[in-house]
């Protein structure tokens, strides 16, 4: 389950990565740089939840202990 979340991890960062050479520093809010910013914000949201995840499974191994 660790390395499968760290899996997820990884491959959230290359969206974020995809999508920030898809951005437009010119026009952030046209078609293809909004879009991209969405791809961006949601990325960065999944990393912060499977952290939480990984978080709460290393806290709930220590407390079964």
């Amino acid at each position: 389950m660790k390395i499968f979340i760290y899996i997820l991890m990884l491959l959230a960062l290359a969206i974020i990565i995809y999508n920030a050479t898809l951005l437009n520093f010119n026009d952030l809010l046209g078609d293809r740089s909004a879009l991209a910013l969405i791809g961006i914000v949601s990325a960065a949201c999944v990393i912060v939840l499977l952290a939480i995840l990984l978080t709460s499974k290393a806290i709930e191994k220590r407390a079964d202990k």
